[in-house]
């Protein structure tokens, strides 16, 4: 696929942030502007750690930028808010809307727009005592996973399975900030489909020798096996992919991002989740994905820029 660079002009690359994946923003950053730089795009880095009206606006809007890659994960860049300053400003950027990007940072809302889509997910609670944790316990059964619904890469996540480890999961995810779930543990193979411009990608399936694939799992260990081919039959994949469009669509995500699921014992996939914003560092899954359909590192970033749109923009 050809892509001539010149039509995105000025180009910022907004990373870094003020989330508790600040650091591995910087590291998909940094590698997506190097990609970008590569194919002789005029692309240059934005830190948006600093203050939105006096750093990020102030950069943007007296930078002479047409466009802009975010690479920014967690809140203050994946959960609308970057999306609606850009949208603001009439600059078209990477990514979801600014509707998009806020239900699928919140975890709890992405599974209440998948209830109401008849489409699979896992059972839960809301936990806002310890009772509502005693509560949980009984009504789902240990194991559970316990999930702070407005942060990534499986930060203040922990999987309880006794109940003296109920409490101080539940006060670890609270420690994060907004709402915590207890959600039904899925017992079975966890596998992630990447998509992007509505194309669902070839599947990766995930194995850790943790006893979930948290934050070390994810960025850290050298144990974690991706299979990709994820061995899965091409009828079932067929299939399988089929649920990712329709819950990626479900939240009117756009342009690309990716959707993990589990499929149980019994052969019944559980949408987990939606990622509005993935990683794009060397562990990450996206990038592999994409190279098992033909797809380079830097002709999928080349890819993901060429899809920058705003819902306001003339």
């Amino acid at each position: 696929m050809s892509i001539d660079v010149a039509q995105f002009g000025k180009v910022a690359v907004l990373m870094g942030g003020l989330s508790a994946e600040r650091e591995i923003s910087l590291l998909s950053g940094n590698a997506v502007l190097k990609a970008l730089k590569d194919r002789g795009v005029d692309a240059h880095k934005v830190d948006a750690g600093d203050d939105v009206e006096t750093g990020v606006f102030h950069e943007l809007d007296s930078g002479g930028y047409s466009r802009a890659f975010i690479i920014l994960h967690g809140r203050g860049g994946e959960d609308g808010t970057m999306q609606g300053l850009l949208e603001v400003m009439n600059m078209p950027y990477t990514g979801s809307g600014v509707m998009a990007s806020s239900l699928c940072m919140d975890k709890l809302k992405t599974k209440q727009i998948w209830l109401a889509s008849d489409l699979p997910t896992p059972d839960f609670r809301i936990l806002k005592s310890e009772q509502d944790c005693q509560q949980a316990i009984e009504s789902l059964t240990l194991p559970l996973i316990i999930k702070p619904v407005l942060e990534g890469s499986s930060i203040g996540m922990s999987k309880v399975e006794s109940e003296d480890e109920m409490l101080p999961a539940w006060q670890k995810a609270k420690a994060c900030g907004g709402t915590v779930i207890a959600e039904k543990w899925i017992e079975g193979d966890e596998y992630t489909a990447a998509i992007l411009d509505a194309q669902v990608l070839p599947m990766i399936r995930l194995e850790t020798s943790h006893k979930f694939y948290d934050f070390d799992a994810k960025y850290e260990s050298d144990d974690t096996q991706y299979i990709c081919p994820c061995g899965l039959s091409e009828d079932r994949e067929a299939e399988f992919a089929t649920l990712v469009k329709q819950a990626f669509d479900a939240v009117g995500a756009t342009s690309w991002g990716r959707v993990d699921f589990i499929v149980d014992e019994q052969g019944q996939p559980w949408l987990i989740e939606a990622n509005t914003v993935p990683g794009m560092t060397g562990h990450s899954l996206v990038p592999m994905a994409a190279k098992q359909a033909g797809v380079s590192f830097d002709e999928l970033v080349l890819r993901i820029l060429s899809l920058a749109t705003c819902e306001s923009c003339n």
